[in-house]
């Protein structure tokens, strides 16, 4: 059964119908299409589908699309300016903290969340922000390195490019 959903997703604000018992994991990738948020385990297990939600990070696929109403959701998407990355998606790149990409989205949103509560993280802070985001690739080294190096330079005012 369909219900009106009011939701602000990247900016932009959603007055839509939508099927009441999906998640916002399905809204975002079937309704919206962004793909950017990945689905992994689907039991909040691995942070793949980590967005941001009314500024806190959050696992999409353990959140009925109707307890969103009238929220406000940050994707990957929702990161750059224009053709310009966010300081986080640059960082990341810059070092060579992606390898398949799949936890990618996941892990940048819950940097973003971190960082946009505590602009100078420790190791530690990053690693527990972490804590729900699984990488089968990496050590999760670089993706420490590359937090670190963007909450820096967004600290300095270098917000993109």
């Amino acid at each position: 059964m369909k219900e009106k959903l009011v939701i602000t997703v990247n900016g932009e604000r959603y007055d839509i119908d939508v099927e009441q018992e999906i998640t916002l994991l399905e809204f975002l990738r079937e309704n919206l299409f962004l793909t950017g948020t990945k689905h992994g385990c689907g039991e909040g297990e691995c942070g793949a589908c980590t967005v941001i939600m009314n500024g806190r990070a959050v696992n999409s696929c353990l959140i009925p699309v109707m307890k969103c109403f009238d929220s406000e959701i940050q994707t990957i998407e929702g990161l750059a300016s224009g053709n310009t990355l966010h300081p986080l998606q640059q960082s990341f790149i810059d070092n060579g903290a992606i390898q398949c990409g799949f936890c990618t989205p996941g892990m940048i949103m819950s940097a973003k969340a971190l960082i946009d509560e505590n602009p100078d993280p420790t190791s530690e802070d990053i690693k527990e922000a972490l804590a729900g985001n699984i990488c089968r690739c990496t050590g999760y080294i670089k993706i420490e390195e590359a937090i670190l190096e963007a909450a820096e330079k967004m600290r300095n005012g270098k917000h993109y490019g």
